[in-house]
C-alpha cells in the first residue's frame, strides 16, 4: 500500500512538473508573437507614415495648380475687363462726335 501511494506520488509530481514546463513553454510562444506582431504593426505604421507624406505632397501640388488657375482665370477676367472698358469708351467718343458735343 505504501509502495502504491508512493509511486501515486510520484506520478502527481512528475505530471505538475511537466504541467509547469508546458506552461513556461506557452509563456515564451506568447511573449515571441507579440514581438512578431508588434513588429508587424510597426511596419505597417511606418507605411501609413510614409503613404501620409506622399497624402500631404499631393495636396500642396493640388493647392499649387489650383491657384495658379485661379491666378490665370483672374488676370483673364481682368485683361477682359480693360477690353470691355476701352470698347465702352471708344463707342462713348463715337457717339459723341456724332451727337456734337
Amino acid at each position: 500500500m505504501k509502495k502504491m501511494m508512493l509511486s501515486i506520488a510520484a506520478a502527481a509530481c512528475v505530471m505538475c512538473l511537466s504541467a509547469y514546463s508546458f506552461a513556461g513553454e506557452m509563456d515564451k510562444m506568447t511573449n515571441e508573437m507579440k514581438g512578431e506582431m508588434k513588429a508587424d504593426v510597426d511596419a505597417m505604421k511606418g507605411g501609413m507614415d510614409a503613404m501620409k507624406g506622399k497624402t500631404g505632397a499631393m495636396k500642396g501640388e493640388m493647392k499649387e495648380e489650383m491657384k495658379a488657375k485661379t491666378d490665370s482665370m483672374k488676370a483673364s477676367k481682368d485683361a477682359m475687363k480693360d477690353e470691355m472698358k476701352a470698347t465702352k469708351d471708344a463707342m462713348k467718343g463715337d457717339m459723341k462726335g456724332v451727337l456734337g458735343y
